[in-house]
């Protein structure tokens, strides 16, 4: 009975997260929200999140997967992090911050401390840069 009771209690908080972020607390939202953010932050890419779904008894597609986290990022919820187009990830910590990309595991690390950028470009006329985002390529040295 408590376990259920601190159930509803988080999905109470994630439905009024979602509200605040003016979206539908939908029934899949919520599940899919409670998933994500339940771990603290995190990187995770759509099928990593279906599968996390599927094993938690939420059964919804991948297609609604790819909106949910869409719809998350375009509200604030989520940042995300394209690799080299082939690979998006979607982070739950939605500051300014960078990353490293382990090639070898297909895994994103946030990057702690700063960064140094001598100089960039003058952006086109009538355009602001609005952010920077490095990703920083690693590999496990061979042995």
């Amino acid at each position: 009975m408590a376990h259920q009771a601190t159930s509803e209690a988080k999905g109470d908080r994630m439905a009024t997260q979602l509200r605040r972020a003016g979206l539908r607390p939908t029934r899949q939202r919520v599940a899919l929200g409670r998933i994500l953010f339940a771990r603290g932050h995190r990187h995770i890419c759509a099928e990593d999140l279906h599968e996390e779904a599927q094993g938690s008894d939420v059964r919804v597609s991948l297609a609604t997967i790819y909106n949910t986290l869409h719809q998350f990022t375009a509200v604030g919820l989520l940042r995300e992090v394209a690799i080299d187009g082939g690979r998006t990830y979607f982070d739950t910590n939605v500051t300014d911050h960078h990353h490293f990309f382990v090639e070898d595991e297909g895994r994103l690390i946030d990057l702690d401390g700063d960064i140094a950028i001598s100089k960039l470009p003058d952006p086109p006329e009538g355009m602001t840069i609005s952010a920077v985002e490095v990703v920083v390529r690693v590999r496990r040295n061979q042995v």
